[in-house]
């Protein structure tokens, strides 16, 4: 889903409410992806006295905020329902979820969204560090049964592709979201798709996996 704008706005928020100045928008963007603290930590780049525990907690209560009031509406990027629809009626697919949000943003999403049902895996910031260390797709794979090589993390941030090589999984980067496709390429990933009815076909050629009778 597209979440830029609530991201960008509760980071606002958090900043004004530390009388800090707000980094420029494309370098709030580039830390879409790591958990909370970790993005602070890279926003604050060392700086003595950053109030890295008190952004994380305004940036939570603003976000929760602005998304009860509907204040920022989060749509899904064209194609995602039917490409995660389609890859879910597969017998021969299992897919998870990887994600810097917290559970209940996930459980949020995804009830929103009509979409948890899909799912037989949800890893997040709750149950293990930061991306890019590999733990959440280490642990989907092991509560699925799920071997590396047969692994593709798919993600729109250089983050998400380096947790899948280090992990030993496949990088599928996608172009529309938060870093540009020659980070995503530069980070390791195999392919990089421009839209979400590229995904299956490229499954199905990198994978070998015939399609649905």
């Amino acid at each position: 889903m597209d979440s830029q704008h609530l991201i960008v706005a509760a980071m606002h928020e958090a900043y004004r409410a530390h009388d800090l100045p707000a980094p420029r928008r494309e370098r709030l963007l580039s830390i879409v992806g790591l958990s909370l603290n970790e993005a602070f930590l890279d926003l604050g780049e060392g700086a003595a006295g950053y109030p890295v525990a008190g952004l994380v907690d305004r940036y939570r209560e603003a976000h929760a905020t602005f998304r009860q009031a509907q204040t920022h509406v989060e749509p899904l990027f064209p194609g995602a329902t039917e490409t995660i629809a389609a890859l879910a009626g597969r017998a021969d697919v299992v897919l998870g979820i990887a994600t810097g949000k917290s559970r209940r943003g996930v459980d949020g999403v995804l009830a929103r969204h009509d979409l948890r049902r899909h799912f037989r895996s949800i890893k997040t910031a709750d149950d293990a560090p930061s991306k890019p260390h590999p733990a959440m797709v280490i642990a989907a794979m092991r509560e699925v049964g799920a071997a590396p090589g047969d692994t593709f993390v798919v993600g729109d941030t250089a983050f998400d592709i380096k947790m899948a090589r280090a992990a030993g999984a496949t990088g599928i980067g996608v172009a529309w979201g938060y870093h540009p496709a020659e980070a995503l390429r530069a980070a390791g990933a195999a392919a990089v798709i421009e839209r979400y009815a590229a995904l299956v076909p490229l499954l199905e050629r990198m994978w070998a996996v015939p399609a649905p009778a």
